[in-house]
């Protein structure tokens, strides 16, 4: 999606590991896949593995320790669009939740009001297509899943996505219907403002077209 010799963005598809995996190295990953392509690169910040979308990586290390700066600093704004199973009666949706990680059997993030970390995430309703909704999702904070657990606590699970209590669904889809729509921040050498701004996958804009096939006039 964007190059220059500090920074590299691309749309990453779904199933990539963002990190090494822990039990086997050996698995693809973002800088197993481009290192051989682009020469070293450093991770800034991560997408989970079934999450399709934008991500940045630093091409040096003094691009990389300023944009971690940037995001400590909440000076980058990411956006997510999700396809969420239910209808929603709002919206405009702020959702203020603190969330614990790891917080049950399953390993999920969850809603804890005493031991949870702060966690905001802003919503906005794009489209409705009969039991099901297209958000766009705006996180103030960087909570593990947090996208997925704020959306399960209002009783919108993303579609396909089975951690977090979403049922079989009609829409054709396998993994979690969340893509990182967009990355907002501001350069960290030439400090001009960047938006970077990536396609569906082909599996979530076939999911998209057939609900709209299905409901052509509904929106």
């Amino acid at each position: 999606m964007y190059a220059d010799e500090w920074l590299l963005a691309i749309n990453k598809p779904p199933g990539l590991r963002a990190l090494p995996d822990g039990y086997d190295p050996s698995l693809p990953h973002l800088r197993s896949v481009l290192e051989p392509l682009w020469g070293r690169l450093w991770i800034v910040h991560r997408l989970d593995r079934e999450t399709s979308g934008v991500i940045l990586l630093a091409r040096t290390a003094e691009a990389h320790r300023m944009l971690n700066d940037a995001f400590a600093g909440r000076n980058v704004a990411k956006c997510y669009h999700a396809l969420v199973v239910g209808e929603p009666t709002w919206d405009v949706q702020r959702v203020d939740l603190p969330l614990l990680a790891d917080g049950d059997r399953r390993h999920r993030t969850v809603v804890n009001l005493k031991q949870g970390k702060p966690a905001v995430t802003e919503l906005r309703v794009l489209a409705r297509w009969g039991g099901y909704a297209l958000i766009e999702a705006l996180p103030h904070t960087g909570r593990t899943h947090q996208i997925r657990a704020h959306l399960a606590a209002l009783g919108l699970p993303i579609v396909a996505d089975l951690l977090y209590g979403a049922a079989a669904a009609s829409v054709p889809l396998q993994r979690p219907a969340l893509h990182a729509r967009s990355i907002s921040f501001v350069h960290p050498h030439t400090t001009a403002p960047l938006t970077l701004v990536a396609p569906y996958w082909p599996d979530m804009e076939a999911a998209l077209e057939s609900l709209k096939a299905g409901h052509p006039h509904a929106g």
